[in-house]
């Protein structure tokens, strides 16, 4: 089995987040964005790569939306009311109650700029009927082979993870993340989980992020710069997410410096925002939620609604304006109005993607910008860059990666160059295989089947049977030597390593169990058998000196007048000291070692024994010896111990001549 990613969007840049996914049968779209930088066909992910025949109520098994961000949800009014997707869409509770609100806010920018945004009130009032919301970490049943999950991710209020298990494969979508809390929202948090795909975004592929109190300072000490000298501060943003988090910052800050600037939303949509941030309290960060009895830190005193006859008024001001990046709608106007002034300051506090006037400020320090081949506008202002963005960067992605140790991992929503580099530490420093999918391309990642199987009495009464092991310890045993003996006893370790050997029966219809094997056999009505090798190889000797001029005895005529004991005790001893695994037992004139026997042989012509490899009968000494399959390595090492030990017999031997 498989998991198929195709990437309609967000595959090596960043903007139009989704990504098709099939696993084991089910096709799950996760995000549905659009690209804030164009207003042609690219705006759109390409759906007729789903169905051609634009059938994608068969062609998906559901939607899951991360979070509100247009980059992550912009299309979906489109895919279902225009192209007709009738399936279900999951999301958490706060994304389905603030997406209509960003939804509408750039339909009516589109309305302004006399664009065709593709989607009326209506339509995204009928697409959020089909939304069915999640809380985090609960376990939605799709149907009966696919499960869901959510797990809460930072970034924006209400962003998630989210978790997809169909059998025995499972994978994770992060969208937007961040895994360090700000102001008014927590770190990303997930359950450590077996999975054989990750897909994450690396917005900060390479980037790692100072301390956010420096950000902070930074950031405060040029907007105060700016309004104590007379001039007009505009911080493009989003209504939602990061607007929020930068006015807790100038509320504190303008509270304690007790400054009387007055501060703006450009719209009613914030505030109305701010509404659903006061009630969706829970999904905030921990110091938020701990002093929300006594504090609501969306109260905010000194932030007021903006009217658009206050553009050209006199006088210093911070105006939030939506939306961000500068990619049309009131941001840009009054980005037309207050570039010209040297006093002024254009503060860009998060990622501008490609294509907005955003991004174009931030390459450089341009003088003039062209907005279409009729419209230039001259750039005198202060231009700041600094990121509050809430995405996480290099050391957080890298950190969640080796947390959850998929198996494969995706990069998503970056920048190509970035996106490669962050690709090679992966595999690297956390030996994942990674991809960096381009939009349009698809991805196999193969998945891991697991059998679930019974298991019968036989098997399990097998698996509690001690497997005592005996090997010697490098430790010397001291019990038995007394303070003055200089011949230490080395100390016997044993050790029970259980190993659970049993048969796996898998038949038609039936369900897979393990099995002892000597089940199989009564299954099968056979006869155990069992298959023993058996080799008679030679053992030299030491050659004894000659007293007189007669001939001293074969080594044959030898071994009939010593006790084969005395030789068994002698080979036992050998492989004791050169043998440290294995159970080795002196049986008297047989020796043992798990299932190798060993004998003295006293056959002229025994079966098992090689006569070609002896030059000279009357110097060994021959053994026969017998093992099972399961000992093969075991006993081919004991007798190259043999093969290279020469028996003692001088001294040992009592010859009367």
């Amino acid at each position: 089995m498989a998991i198929d990613c195709l990437v309609l969007g967000a595959g090596q840049e960043v903007g139009k987040s989704c990504v098709v996914v099939s696993i084991n049968g089910k096709r799950i779209m996760f995000d549905c964005g659009m690209h804030m930088g164009y207003t042609d066909s690219r705006r759109y992910p390409d759906f007729s790569l789903i169905s051609k025949t634009g059938d994608f109520d068969n062609a998906l098994t559901c939607v899951i939306i991360t979070h509100f961000h247009l980059d992550h949800i912009g299309a979906l009014p489109y895919f279902t009311e225009v192209c007709g997707y009738r399936g279900p869409i999951y999301m958490t509770y706060p994304t389905k109650a603030l997406a209509p609100l960003m939804l509408e806010d750039y339909r009516k920018n589109m309305d302004r700029r006399g664009e065709d945004g593709q989607f009326t009130s209506d339509h995204i009032t009928e697409c959020m009927k089909k939304v069915i919301p999640v809380d985090l970490k609960q376990t939605v049943q799709v149907d009966k082979d696919l499960q869901i999950r959510a797990y809460y991710a930072g970034h924006v209020l209400g962003a998630a993870m989210f978790y997809a298990k169909v059998g025995d494969a499972a994978m994770v979508y992060t969208g937007d993340y961040n895994m360090t809390p700000d102001r008014h929202l927590g770190a990303a948090q997930i359950d450590r989980l077996q999975l054989d795909l990750l897909i994450t975004e690396s917005t900060y592929a390479t980037t790692i992020r100072d301390s956010r109190y420096g950000r902070e300072r930074e950031f405060l000490k040029a907007v105060h710069n700016c309004v104590a000298a007379g001039g007009k501060v505009l911080i493009p943003t989003f209504a939602l997410g990061r607007a929020q988090e930068l006015c807790i910052l100038l509320e504190d800050y303008w509270e304690r410096m007790n400054l009387k600037v007055p501060i703006y939303f450009s719209s009613g949509l914030t505030i109305q925002a701010n509404m659903y941030y006061k009630m969706l309290i829970n999904w905030t960060s921990q110091k938020i939620k701990e002093t929300y009895a006594t504090h609501n830190a969306f109260d905010f005193k000194n932030v007021q609604n903006f009217d658009r006859s206050l553009i050209n008024a006199p006088g210093p001001c911070v105006l939030f304006a939506t939306p961000g990046m500068i990619s049309g709608g009131f941001s840009l106007e009054v980005f037309m109005q207050w570039a010209p002034s040297e006093i002024n300051l254009i503060t860009l506090p998060g990622y501008c993607v490609a294509g907005t006037i955003g991004h174009k400020l931030m390459s450089g320090k341009p003088t003039k910008i062209d907005l279409d081949k009729d419209t230039q506008v001259d750039v005198r202002c202060q231009i700041h860059q600094l990121s509050f963005s809430p995405h996480t960067d290099a050391k957080g992605i890298m950190d969640l990666v080796k947390f959850l140790s998929p198996k494969h991992a995706i990069l998503v929503h970056g920048e190509k160059p970035k996106m490669a580099t962050l690709k090679e530490r992966i595999q690297s420093e956390l030996g994942i295989q990674c991809y960096c999918p381009a939009n349009n391309d698809t991805v196999t990642i193969p998945t891991t089947h697991y059998v679930k199987a019974d298991a019968l009495d036989a098997f399990i009464k097998s698996c509690l049977n001690p497997n005592f092991k005996f090997s010697k310890s490098s430790s010397v045993d001291k019990s038995y030597s007394g303070s003055n003996d200089s011949k230490a006893i080395p100390g016997l370790q044993v050790s029970d390593e259980r190993v659970a050997e049993g048969i796996l029966v898998v038949e038609k219809g039936k369900k897979a169990k393990v099995i002892h094997q000597d089940e199989l056999l009564h299954m099968l009505g056979e006869n155990k058998h069992e298959v023993q090798f058996a080799y008679c190889f030679p053992m030299r000797t030491e050659r004894l000196e000659k007293t007189r001029s007669e001939d001293l005895p074969s080594a044959d005529d030898l071994l009939c007048g010593l006790d084969k004991c005395t030789l068994i005790s002698l080979l036992s001893t050998k492989l004791s000291n050169e043998l440290s695994d294995g159970n080795i037992q002196d049986l008297g004139e047989q020796l043992q070692v798990e299932s190798f026997c060993l004998s003295i042989c006293l056959k002229d012509n025994c079966p098992h024994r090689i006569s070609d490899s002896v030059q000279n009968d009357s110097e060994v000494v021959f053994c026969c010896c017998s093992w099972s399959v399961a000992d093969e390595m075991l006993a081919w090492k004991i007798i190259s111990i043999m093969n290279n030990y020469t028996l003692p017999l001088e001294g040992r031997l009592q010859v009367h001549i």
